[in-house]
């Protein structure tokens, strides 16, 4: 049962649960180009790609955990922390001295944001009947979207007029802003409370095991070796972590993770759905301003807005898969038509050249609607195939797995195009996802063998597609509940 709210009520809930979304998403991209100032800055490039995944891999890692204690604790008391942390760890961002002072406060950042963007979207779950959440979640993949353009622009600016310290003063009274938006919106919700034991020992070994991994894997997106010492030594942490994990979990009467999520035919596919969505749409916006900088020669801001068709494309398809759902009652159509349509796009991308601008952009814009329509509706079909008492953490395991794909698809990936850069004899800077292709020459024969690497990489991506395609055909086809 959800609890109903009067349309004002609603859409004042609504408005101040984006502008979190909002706040929590435009931190994983307003950074980036403000990197290189950051370096020269501090002097140090040892620890500069940990300014970005130590802020995902803590948004991954709280996600679950908030969903949780939102469902013992209550939504509004986790989304207001969440939002004060991120806040607070902006301020000490801002106010950093040196590269390890900044990397702990972007950790920081990312345990506020998890619990930002997590738990938005259980609370939609609370007051939306399972029919009409579609179109709400919808709304909130738009506000993804909508960072992904906003926030390398906005950094940009910035940095260049600025300086980088100001990329996280904005988040000050833009944090206060939600704060207050959030309290007001809520103060008057009924707020549901139950006695609970809280599951610190699972709590502490997800930590161990999702952390170890998500290390491990941005290791290797940056272009450590699977075979070195750090990366096994994280994977073996990984494995003794979740497995203890597991055997924690069977036995604690309030487990942090409840397996009978896992034998729910319905959510286990859609976690399929979205997290191969996710492992598309992130390693698309890795690898295709590197495509297109490496074969045109063209500069860094023109290759990120080569990436503007793939960031219209998302909400679109969110909207419409969303609109849809609310409409026909049904889930599967929308997610079945982005599993199809995600192979046939990426496709289109492996066979058009970068210099070809309307066919790149048509399939880039593919691509974005292709992932847009499984981004709420696999939300949604999750919510709605599990228990009420239960939509805090199945919202948050989606959205965990959303984090995971996202995060294998850029190791995965970059590794793959590494490897084949490497035997084709061209260099490529240290870090794959900072730098850009360089020292490689500019001739026609150079320009076709860059085309064909970057092609053998779509196409392995095109078949990883596959897999999403598989997940969405068995998919149960169920109406939704209400109206």
């Amino acid at each position: 049962m959800t609890t109903a709210l009067p349309d004002s009520a609603l859409r004042t809930v609504l408005t101040a649960l984006m502008l979190a979304i909002f706040l929590g998403a435009l931190d994983q991209t307003i950074v980036a180009v403000s990197l290189p100032a950051i370096s020269t800055d501090f002097n140090d490039v040892g620890l500069l790609a940990w300014v970005i995944s130590g802020y995902l891999v803590a948004m991954t890692v709280a996600v679950p955990i908030y969903g949780k204690l939102g469902d013992l604790y209550g939504r509004r008391r986790m989304i207001l922390t969440g939002t004060a942390v991120f806040t607070l760890a902006s301020v000490a961002c801002a106010l950093a001295q040196n590269m390890e002072q900044l990397v702990l406060a972007r950790v920081l950042q990312g345990v506020g944001a998890g619990g930002m963007v997590s738990v938005s979207q259980a609370i939609i779950g609370d007051y939306v009947p399972p029919r009409e959440r579609g179109r709400y979640q919808g709304y909130f993949s738009s506000m993804y979207a909508l960072a992904s353009v906003a926030g390398p622009v906005l950094g940009g600016w910035l940095t260049a007029y600025l300086s980088w310290h100001w990329v996280f003063w904005i988040n000050l009274p833009l944090g206060l802003v939600a704060l207050w938006a959030l309290h007001r919106a809520m103060a008057g919700l009924p707020v549901t409370r139950r006695q609970a034991q809280v599951d610190y020992l699972g709590a502490l070994l997800m930590v161990l095991g999702l952390g170890s991994l998500l290390l491990a894997i941005s290791l290797v997106g940056h272009g450590q070796d699977w075979r070195s010492l750090p990366v096994v030594g994280l994977f073996a942490g990984a494995g003794v972590g979740l497995s203890l994990l597991l055997v924690h979990e069977r036995r604690f009467p309030e487990p942090l993770l409840p397996l009978g999520l896992l034998r729910n035919r319905v959510a286990v596919l859609c976690w399929c759905a979205i997290f191969f969505a996710s492992f598309q749409s992130i390693s698309l916006t890795m690898l295709m301003p590197l495509r297109y900088q490496a074969i045109t020669g063209a500069s860094a801001d023109s290759a990120a807005l080569h990436l503007l068709p793939l960031a219209m494309g998302l909400p679109l398809g969110a909207f419409t898969g969303g609109r849809l759902t609310t409409r026909t009652g049904r889930y599967k159509p929308q997610i079945l038509a982005g599993a199809l349509l995600m192979p046939l796009a990426i496709l289109g991308m492996a066979f058009s050249a970068p210099q070809s601008t309307w066919p790149s952009a048509l399939f880039m814009l593919l691509a974005g609607v292709a992932g847009g329509l499984q981004f709420p509706t696999s939300l949604v079909g999750t919510q709605s195939a599990v228990a009420r008492q239960d939509i805090g953490v199945a919202t948050s395991t989606t959205n965990l797995f959303r984090s995971l794909g996202g995060a294998m698809g850029v190791a995965i990936v970059s590794t793959l195009l590494l490897a084949l850069l490497q035997r084709g004899g061209i260099a490529l800077q240290d870090d794959p996802l900072l730098g850009s292709l360089s020292g490689s020459p500019v001739d026609a024969q150079a320009q076709q063998q860059l085309l064909e690497v970057f092609r053998q990489v779509l196409l392995g991506s095109a078949a990883v597609a596959l897999l999403a395609l598989a997940a969405a055909v068995a998919l149960p086809d169920r109406q939704l509940r209400g109206h």
